[in-house]
């Protein structure tokens, strides 16, 4: 999975998501070469799932379903 900034440049490419203990890992490069490990807290979490309205949740559970630019 590539994470993308705003002017489409990749940010981040995720290899692998895991979890250690209460904790989600997401392992990867940065920029398509630095090496680098994110954790994601529940506090994370929570203050996460705050940021989400009913709108944009529907827009997250819709989105695998969307067409890509081509």
């Amino acid at each position: 999975m590539k994470i993308f900034s705003a002017d489409k440049s990749e940010l981040m490419q995720v290899t692998t998501i895991e979890r250690k203990g209460d904790d989600l890992v997401l392992k990867g490069k940065v920029f398509g070469t630095m090496p680098m490990t994110a954790l994601l807290t529940p506090e994370q979490a929570r203050a996460f799932m705050k940021l989400l309205t009913p709108k944009l949740m529907f827009f997250l559970l819709t989105l695998p379903f969307r067409k890509g630019p081509n």
